[in-house]
């Protein structure tokens, strides 16, 4: 069986924004086969969550259904999450669940804000104080903080204001993997909002600017 290095090499021209679907087809099988030796390899008492063929068998189809319901679908996640294992210096393997957190990046590994700075921006910015004046650093704040919406931002006590944030950004950070696009920040607003319009305005100026017209014609 082949290493899931070299899987994923033979699988490196694939575009990255393109899904790999998972399911039990011989190509995904042979990427969670090699997977596993990889995981076996990294952590040398392996055998403490997988101590025989049957359990080894079960954690496969159950990592297999985990990724498919976190959307962990293209190699380079997989990828990803197999190099922060090498990284964590421990001999135990991962739960699924902590693996699938590991192919998750986190936000400043993309230039983005952490999510607590991510998360002051975008309450100080969603105060109406703040209308036509605020400031984004980047498209994936504003983005989350359409998503949560700016009143419940304003108005929610912190800590639910901060879950819903979080919850959101995650989704941000999980676009921006897959490739998808955000919403665009708006043009930013004039200093001064113009005058309520309403139509008497509008037909008064109407009427001054045939009334200009008629007196120049004479």
């Amino acid at each position: 069986m082949k290493s899931v290095s070299s899987v994923l090499q033979t699988l490196s021209n694939v575009p990255s924004a393109e899904v790999v679907p998972l399911k039990a087809d011989s190509g995904t099988m042979q990427v969670i086969n090699s997977l596993f030796r990889e995981l076996m390899a990294i952590f040398p008492a392996w055998k403490q969550a997988w101590p025989d063929q049957e359990a080894l068998n079960a954690a496969k189809a159950t990592w297999t259904k985990a990724f498919m319901a976190e959307k962990i679908t293209k190699i380079e996640q997989i990828r990803f999450g197999i190099e922060q294992c090498r990284k964590a210096g421990s001999d135990f393997a991962p739960s699924v669940g902590k693996f699938i957190a590991l192919c998750q990046p986190a936000p400043e590994m993309l230039g983005i804000p952490t999510l607590d700075a991510a998360f002051r921006e975008a309450c100080r910015n969603a105060h109406p104080a703040m209308a036509g004046q605020a400031s984004w650093s980047h498209d994936a704040v504003w983005h989350t903080a359409k998503e949560a919406g700016f009143e419940n931002l304003n108005r929610l006590e912190t800590s639910l204001a901060r879950k819903l944030f979080e919850r959101n950004y995650v989704i941000t950070v999980r676009r921006l993997v897959e490739g998808l696009p955000l919403q665009k920040m708006p043009l930013a607003l004039p200093a001064r909002a113009e005058g309520r319009r309403t139509p008497e305005i509008g037909n008064q100026a109407l009427a001054e600017l045939r009334a200009r017209r008629a007196g120049e014609n004479q």
